[in-house]
């Protein structure tokens, strides 16, 4: 009995399948294999600018050009505070040391950023110290009361009151300070900035014109 050509194709494709179905298999687990590592691959990760220092840079080192490279971290790494772009920087003072590689962060600048997490109504307050020495054996973050020595112990009588109790410190000048930026190292050595509360910040303002005002490290 002869078959329609029709009815031929079938039969035909039936024999190609069965010569050669080792090979039509392994090309389906291959396409199946495919289709389930690109469903499996993640999405490229969105990225963002972020400045960071160029190498390891001293606390008080005024912000250059060559201090800072811009590169890019994963939108989600990026921590709060960071900047985008390196103008934004230069010519400001760090206020903390920074490992090459670091995001210059708000909190890494002298600056309002220096009162990230503080409490409401906070102030950053400038002090000079009557003892440099004092100064040298600070670092941002130790804590301190603030007080305020007036009278000799002859012609006036000494006397000594704390003006703030067991405020920390957000930024000390450095040996590294030069005479660019907002201060000159003149007008900047010796000087600490300290987190004060708005009634200490009052009393901190005209310490230092009715004595002598000493920091004296706690905890």
């Amino acid at each position: 009995m002869q078959h329609s050509p029709r009815a031929a194709i079938p039969l035909l494709v039936r024999r190609l399948v069965r010569r050669h179905y080792r090979l039509i298999a392994a090309a389906l687990l291959c396409a199946a294999a495919g289709l389930t590592v690109h469903e499996l691959t993640p999405a490229p990760l969105e990225t963002v600018p972020v400045v960071t220092a160029a190498a390891d840079l001293p606390a008080g080192t005024i912000l250059a050009n060559s201090d800072l490279v811009t590169g890019s971290l994963p939108a989600l790494a990026v921590p709060s505070g960071s900047a985008a772009s390196v103008q934004d920087l230069v010519g400001q003072r760090l206020a903390t040391a920074l490992r090459a590689g670091s995001p210059v962060l708000d909190t890494s600048i002298v600056g309002p950023g220096l009162l990230a997490g503080s409490p409401p109504g906070t102030v950053a307050v400038p002090v000079r110290p009557a003892d440099q020495s004092t100064v040298q054996l600070l670092s941002p973050g130790q804590r301190g009361d603030i007080v305020l020595s007036t009278g000799n112990g002859y012609e006036e009588p000494a006397t000594s009151e704390v003006l703030a109790n067991d405020v920390p410190v957000l930024w000390k000048a450095g040996s590294t300070a030069d005479s660019s930026g907002l201060l000159g190292r003149q007008d900047s050595e010796g000087l600490v900035v300290v987190a004060a509360s708005p009634a200490e910040a009052t009393a901190l303002a005209s310490a230092s014109s009715r004595g002598k005002v000493f920091l004296v490290l706690v905890g």
